[in-house]
């Protein structure tokens, strides 16, 4: 019998880990493992995709504003500053929380960008998915919105692009109208988008005396919410502390209701009389702070009346993201 040819197996050709592009689940990974896709370098693009980032804005300038015009601020605007300067051909790069028709971004007539905060994302990291759209509008034709897409899992995030010695300065607007600098020439699609965002709108003011504490109007009350960087526990304990001793309120007839968790901050709520404007809070609001302060920096453990108001808090708890 004849000796059996040792046989040698062809070299696969060797794929850096970043140069693996995308294939179907269930396709050999490109890589030349020999194991289908998900079971190689998919698994890991998978994960990086939808593993929550807690704090997405945190390192941000503003994280505390991130988060309000992200889930609480119907109208505003923001100019971002970008490291190395504006690209030619772009004048402005501004935040915008909703656009026309929820586009991701539009890159307007003129050049300059707007980003759209408040859509659905495709993974688990807002500020990934973000700085992707805004590189797609600074590479778009001008007068072309931008699509949503799946952020690539090792793509620069917003902390990448953004000047982290940049402001971050929300400007609140009553409607919707800073989509249009041209109203009269606004397509027939775009002004009715106008006409339902500016119907569903809530009156909302951004306070002038404290940072990231917005009011709003509702049909039956008024409501302060206020976006606090400080950690949760640490938080809790202190308005407890407060609240056990009768001075959380900003005022006759109002009253700290709650807290939402957003993107791993803390929002304490107050209820308000519908008659108390955001004018009439701003000096009860910078008291407060100063209560809070004093607060937050006493580590005494808690009395038995403020662990019952730090339950009742905790209860009220509501997590938006």
């Amino acid at each position: 019998m004849a000796k059996k040819r040792p046989q040698t197996k062809a070299k696969r050709p060797q794929i850096a880990d970043g140069e693996i592009p995308v294939v179907g689940a269930r396709e050999p990974c490109p890589c030349g493992s020999g194991r289908r896709y998900k079971a190689c370098h998919g698994r890991a693009a998978a994960q990086a995709v939808t593993e929550l980032v807690q704090r997405p804005f945190e390192g941000l300038p503003g994280e505390c504003d991130w988060v309000a015009l992200r889930e609480l601020v119907p109208a505003a605007t923001a100019e971002l500053t970008l490291q190395g300067g504006l690209p030619e051909g772009v004048p402005s790069v501004t935040l915008a929380t909703v656009l026309p028709m929820a586009w991701p971004a539009l890159r307007r007539d003129d050049g300059s960008v707007l980003l759209g905060l408040q859509n659905d994302t495709a993974s688990g990291d807002i500020s990934r998915d973000l700085a992707d759209t805004l590189q797609q509008a600074l590479a778009a034709q001008p007068g072309t919105p931008v699509q949503g897409r799946r952020a690539p899992a090792d793509g620069p995030r917003l902390q990448d692009l953004l000047d982290p010695e940049g402001t971050f300065e929300p400007v609140v607007h009553s409607g919707f109208e800073f989509w249009v600098p041209d109203a009269e020439n606004a397509t027939a699609e775009v002004t009715a988008s106008l006409e339902r965002a500016n119907a569903a709108a809530i009156p909302t003011v951004k306070l002038t005396g404290v940072d990231s504490a917005y009011w709003c109007e509702t049909p039956e009350k008024n409501h302060l919410r206020w976006v606090m960087p400080h950690p949760e526990e640490q938080l809790l304990d202190a308005l407890a502390r407060l609240h056990a001793a009768g001075t959380s309120g900003l005022g006759e007839g109002t009253r700290l209701v709650g807290s939402f968790r957003a993107h791993g901050l803390t929002v304490p709520v107050w209820d308000l009389p519908s008659g108390v404007g955001a004018e009439d809070v701003e000096k009860p609001a910078a008291e407060f702070a100063e209560r809070l302060a004093a607060a937050l920096a006493t580590d005494a453990p808690l009395t038995p009346d403020e662990r019952r108001a730090r339950g009742g808090l905790t209860n009220r708890q509501v997590t938006l993201s």
